[in-house]
């Protein structure tokens, strides 16, 4: 305020001056120059009735009234003579002495712009400013308070368990009272624990928008700084304005950044990082108590954190934010179709129940395209069709129609995928066959997109090999009916390969290695990387199981595909006609019928010819998602 005021003050002063400068050469306005002879000859000649001199300005008024001015000098003394003798009346002034206000000015100034200059560095210096030289040690958390934070409860779905635990911390800022009569404590601290995009952020600034008190936001990578001891300043005075804006709400968005285990990082005891944690444990329970200030923080990984961090007093609530079921997701798809325009055709259900695994960001994200597809085709309601569209999208990647492909190419990816979908819908326990396409989306020339029914919790022996079985497929399909390997496989035998050896080294699930933990994915090096806790003799027989049971599934695909030609043959024409097939399509096929025709328009076959230089690109790498 005070400098606002300063700055105004000088402005006044200057334009003070200005206008004082016009002032004074207005008295001789309207007047002409001429020189000094010529005004005397003019005195001599008695045209000039009346003078003015003012120190060395002279100004003569005419005979008609007109006026001119010259300036005097010292070498003539018979000036006054001149004018007696002519009959001239004159009259002389004293050179106009400055006012006090610009005796002030030219004499202050120069001093006072010092002062200021001084004043506004060391403000800067000490952090007044932002990004001054030393304000690196002020926190950077943003403050949210209930006029620009409008998110409730009621914009938050899909985690009701969540809610009712931090129901009650509302509860007490709102009535802290009520829990205090009883001599009961509040959470000190609550910890959301989830998958990213399961909405942690979103119910942190919910609590706060709830209980209407500030919320201070900031990210854990925000305390660490390239200087010394800045983290632990910046935790100092996040806690300090804290304590001026109680009851309050801080927010710490990723908190592994800083609060890792002591001790495990490569900087020694006299790490930044544990001294910022350091200070944070102290003024989350030190000898000062932070009354009225809750501390929400959030990770993603929560094995990570220092015991210290987690124990009563501290955060004293672990909540567990998990990916929502089936219910949640329509909940979700609920609170985010309310900001768009929805056609009569959605089912917000139908929706839910088609994208298992899907976190509430993946679902606003699919309300959100689904919107761009309906702008991008001057629809006035996002309608079904969209929404299907946009699911499509983010599963298997946008398409590449304008990619070039050899009809050899073509055919080759129609038998692969081919092979992939009729081994799922042969096997009893894998998951139904959603949408076959060969149409290239993403990295991939094709893709075989199983749906499952439910929510899986748990995976289950007999499926896991089935999905082994699903991945050799494609490859299999290859050798019989076009005679050739192709690279598309890899990414197949990869995901094979990492399944077989989870199965036999972690699950427990090989009769011969018996329920043994081969694998141990929390001993981490120094460097990271599990390190070594088996015998080479015990690996040689870990690899030998793995090889066995990737050999058995791989003979089970293969005779399940020589005997149905007939479907592979059938799928694989209606993937060169159509390009994508739906499930009742594939129905259709697999009960010996012809498919019936696609609910939507088909799109123009790429066919050309095989001389086409951009034709030749690597092989499908593709896998049933």
């Amino acid at each position: 305020m005070f400098s606002k005021s300063a700055i105004w003050v000088v402005v006044a002063l200057l334009l003070f001056m200005l206008f004082k400068q016009f002032d004074t050469q207005s008295v001789a306005g309207g007047s002409k120059s001429i020189a000094y002879s010529e005004l005397l000859d003019e005195v001599k000649a008695r045209r000039i009735k009346d003078v003015v001199i003012e120190g060395a300005n002279i100004t003569a008024t005419r005979v008609d009234d007109s006026k001119v001015r010259s300036t005097a000098t010292m070498l003539d003394r018979g000036l006054i003579g001149d004018l007696r003798e002519n009959g001239v009346r004159f009259d002389i002034k004293p050179p106009e002495e400055p006012s006090f206000l610009q005796q002030v000015f030219i004499s202050w100034f120069p001093m006072l712009l010092l002062i200021g200059v001084w004043v506004f560095f060391m403000r800067q210096m000490q952090g007044g400013g932002k990004g001054g030289a030393f304000s690196f040690g002020k926190s950077k958390a943003r403050m949210m308070d209930e006029t620009n934070n409008t998110v409730t409860f009621a914009d938050v779905a899909g985690c009701d368990e969540a809610k009712e635990e931090v129901t009650e911390i509302v509860d007490f800022l709102k009535d802290p009272t009520k829990f205090q009569k009883l001599g009961g404590r509040i959470p000190r601290g609550v910890l959301m624990v989830g998958p990213p995009g399961t909405g942690k952020t979103l119910l942190a600034r919910a609590i706060a928008g709830e209980a209407k008190v500030p919320f201070f936001s900031i990210s854990g990578s925000d305390f660490v700084e390239m200087f010394v001891g800045v983290g632990a300043s910046r935790v100092r005075d996040m806690f300090e304005n804290a304590k001026k804006h109680s009851p309050c709400i801080i927010f710490i968005d990723e908190i592994d950044a800083v609060g890792r285990h002591r001790g495990a990082g490569m900087g020694g005891g006299n790490d930044e990082r544990e001294q910022t944690l350091n200070q944070l444990l102290v003024e989350m329970d030190g000898f000062e108590a932070s009354s009225g200030v809750i501390v929400v923080a959030a990770t993603n990984r929560a094995d990570v954190l220092d015991k210290a961090l987690l124990r009563p007093g501290r955060f004293d609530r672990q909540v567990m934010v998990g990916l929502p079921d089936i219910r949640g997701r329509e909940q979700i798809l609920n609170v985010h179709m309310r900001k768009v325009p929805i056609g009569t055709d959605v089912k917000a259900d139908i929706l839910a129940r088609g994208t298992p695994g899907f976190s509430g960001a993946d679902l606003a994200n699919l309300v959100n395209e689904a919107a761009l597809f309906a702008a991008r085709r001057s629809k006035r309601l996002v309608e079904m069709s969209d929404f299907e569209d946009a699911k499509d999208k983010i599963f298997m990647g946008p398409e590449r129609k304008s990619m070039v492909m050899r009809e050899e190419e073509r055919r080759n990816t129609a038998y692969h995928e081919s092979g992939h979908a009729v081994i799922a819908k042969l096997l009893p326990k894998a998951d139904p066959v959603h949408k076959v396409t060969i149409m290239p989306r993403g990295y991939a020339l094709g893709l075989t997109w199983q749906l499952p029914e439910h929510d899986s919790l748990s995976g289950y022996k007999d499926k896991m090999l089935e999905e082994i079985s699903i991945l050799f497929g494609g490859r299999i399909a290859e050798e019989l009916f076009v005679g050739q390997m192709s690279t598309g496989a890899s990414n197949d035998f990869a995901r094979a390969t990492k399944l077989a050896r989870s199965m036999v080294t972690r699950f427990g699930m090989s009769d011969s290695m018996g329920v043994m933990v081969y694998e141990d994915s929390e001993n981490e090096g120094f460097f990271g990387g599990a390190t070594k806790t088996i015998s080479e003799a015990t690996q040689q027989q870990v690899d030998a199981e793995i090889r066995s049971i990737l050999d058995k599934q791989y003979a089970l695909s293969r005779r399940l595909l020589e005997e149905n030609r007939d479907k592979v043959e059938a799928m694989t024409k209606a993937l060169l006609d159509w390009e994508t097939i739906d499930a009742d399509q594939i129905n259709d096929i697999m009960a010996g019928n012809e498919p019936r025709p696609p609910k939507f328009e088909v799109p123009p076959k790429r066919n050309q010819p095989p001389g086409s230089g951009s034709g030749d690109v690597s092989p499908n790498a593709t896998a049933p998602a």
